[in-house]
């Protein structure tokens, strides 16, 4: 069985951290802070760039010599889109909570001295709803292609409850542009009201690897190669925060043939 699930280590401090190493694969990785009032979190990049997304919470950000003053607003990754920073490979940043924070640390290879830190606010984040009927969900592109990184891409989903997203199947597992590009991704799930529960597949044309999981408030699941539909249920909507990187900066995937015909229905 594959180990897909990632659960926090705790409700408080550095709660996830998936590394390429601890993931078994090569580009993406994903940290997550909760943060009291007058707390810090920091870190050098080194060889790696950062995108540093508040979740939730108001806080003090600093990149080097830049510094962003106090962002954030939303109480709750369902409040609207999100503050970000963008950090460059070969900088340190630094985080001083204002309130109760939630931070993600979304990174993957970068290049030393390509880029300069920069603010995303939630008036750069572009939005869109894609699907119909039951497959609505809602999404915020934070570092989408179109924006300048290295091999970096994140974006925010929200499905409503009873709703399916990620669907229908699709997979971006091989290296084959223009047709499909080779990303790995994380998903960092969110529940409203948190007691609910969601699930998620991941799996192969030949079920080499075939796992579902119970999607909990908090968790992390890894997706290193295959499709990676998720549902939620009635009553409980579903957030999450996708990581995306590979050996191409560009996100092109393949549906899965037996269930492309409901993208005409």
């Amino acid at each position: 069985m594959a180990n897909l699930l990632v659960k926090p280590t705790g409700t408080a401090g550095h709660v996830h951290h998936v590394t390429p190493e601890s993931a078994g694969w090569r580009y993406v990785g994903f940290d997550l802070h909760v943060l009291r009032p007058g707390e810090q979190a920091s870190a050098e990049t080194g060889d790696r760039e950062v995108c540093l997304v508040l979740v939730s919470g108001r806080a003090g950000i600093t990149v080097g010599e830049a510094d962003f003053g106090v962002i954030g607003g939303r109480m709750s990754p369902f409040e609207g889109p999100p503050w970000s920073v963008y950090a460059p490979a070969g900088d340190r940043w630094t985080l001083s909570a204002e309130t109760e924070v939630t931070l993600a640390v979304c990174s993957a290879p970068g290049i030393r001295g390509a880029r300069s830190p920069r603010l995303i606010g939630p008036d750069d984040v572009g939005r869109e709803t894609r699907g119909k009927g039951a497959n609505v969900r809602h999404v915020a592109n934070i570092l989408p292609e179109t924006e300048e990184a290295d091999s970096l891409l994140v974006v925010e989903v929200i499905t409503p409850g009873g709703n399916t997203s990620s669907y229908p199947p699709h997979k971006h597992d091989t290296d084959d542009l223009p047709h499909e590009s080779l990303l790995e991704e994380t998903y960092y799930h969110r529940i409203r009201p948190p007691q609910g529960f969601a699930f998620q597949r991941v799996y192969t044309d030949d079920r080499s690897l075939d796992e579902a999981v119970v999607v909990e408030d908090g968790v992390v699941t890894l997706v290193p190669k295959g499709y990676h539909p998720c549902a939620t249920l009635a009553g409980y909507d579903l957030y999450y925060l996708n990581v995306m990187a590979g050996p191409t900066r560009t996100w092109r995937f393949h549906n899965a043939p037996e269930h492309a015909w409901l993208l005409k229905a």
